[in-house]
């Protein structure tokens, strides 16, 4: 099944679906070598600043699959927050319920990549982090109205929230029964999500290191690794190992894999939103377990090799 074709061709009506992402929206800068880079050593490449973060990653392959997402988030009162809110309204994601910062400047990411993927990044969130009580409102006072129905509901989660504001969402009645999607972020914070290793209608999203993170546990494949998930408590997992087998495993159900084509790396920061993305995008749209593997694998390859930007 081609990527494009698939895309193109798919008559799903997105307005049926109340999809919200909530988490990180700021600007990335990204540095990318064509080479081998070692610690201390300065050698020539590109800089490029663009629009990123988590949720914004995965709201905006969403939306140019034709979704509307409603995002939820914290970005400064600062020119760079007013041009991120036009860029993400202009991609038609709904902005009305993005909290506005007055205390911090809006956040930003910058990464150092080379030809074999990321070197080193630093990410500065603190308008995310400490705006928690403010971002989440809209879920808890009714303004995004009945999220009870799981085949209807989506709220991506993307691990840039702080602790406390997944725990606070793991015990809320509000998301008892909706479909979540959860995004580790990196593995520095992936351990966050495991308050919603026992809530029903979850799919954790995750790579290999973050897995064996959050288990405990060493794995030698993603298979091995969505096990020990599943042992956790996780309903479904879907676990990603760079150019290895990709796993999907689910309680009670086969789990299914299927291996990426080699290609070379242009850029990798992003690429799991895009895989998350595609992979939810093909499933809302009538897509098998191993076909919206197959598409999610295959764009996440594309946006990797520079074929797709997002």
């Amino acid at each position: 099944m081609g990527g494009y074709d698939f895309f193109g061709s798919s008559q799903m009506n997105g307005q049926d679906y109340k999809i919200i992402c909530a988490g990180s929206v700021l600007w990335d800068i990204i540095g990318y070598v064509e080479t081998d880079l070692c610690l201390g050593e300065d050698k020539g490449g590109k800089i490029e600043r663009r629009p990123g973060g988590v949720a914004f990653n995965i709201a905006q392959k969403l939306s140019r699959l034709g979704l509307k997402p409603i995002m939820l988030s914290s970005i400064g009162q600062d020119e760079d927050g007013k041009q991120l809110i036009e860029h993400c309204k202009a991609l038609g994601c709904d902005m009305q319920y993005v909290h506005m910062c007055s205390q911090h400047t809006t956040d930003r990411y910058m990464a150092i990549e080379d030809k074999n993927g990321l070197v080193a990044a630093v990410a500065d969130a603190r308008a995310l982090e400490s705006q928690g009580h403010e971002i989440l409102k809209p879920l808890k006072d009714g303004r995004l109205g009945s999220l009870e129905n799981p085949s209807k509901s989506i709220v991506i989660l993307d691990g840039n929230l702080t602790s406390e504001q997944f725990l606070d969402l793991a015990i809320s009645p509000v998301l008892s029964k909706c479909a979540l999607k959860l995004a580790p972020a990196s593995p520095a914070k992936v351990d966050r999500l495991r308050v919603f290793s026992s809530h029903p209608s979850t799919v954790l999203y995750c790579n290999l290191s973050e897995a064996e993170i959050l288990t405990g546990q060493n794995y030698e494949s993603s298979q091995a690794a969505s096990r020990g998930l599943l042992d956790m408590g996780f309903s479904r997992v879907v676990v990603t190992n760079g150019s290895e087998f990709a796993c999907d495993s689910e309680q009670n159900v086969n789990s299914i894999n299927q291996k990426p084509t080699k290609v070379s790396i242009q850029g990798v920061t992003g690429a799991g939103d895009v895989f998350m993305a595609a992979h939810i995008f093909a499933e809302i749209s009538g897509c098998s377990r191993q076909e919206a593997l197959d598409v999610a694998i295959m764009s996440a390859g594309n946006y990797v090799s520079g074929k797709d930007v997002a």
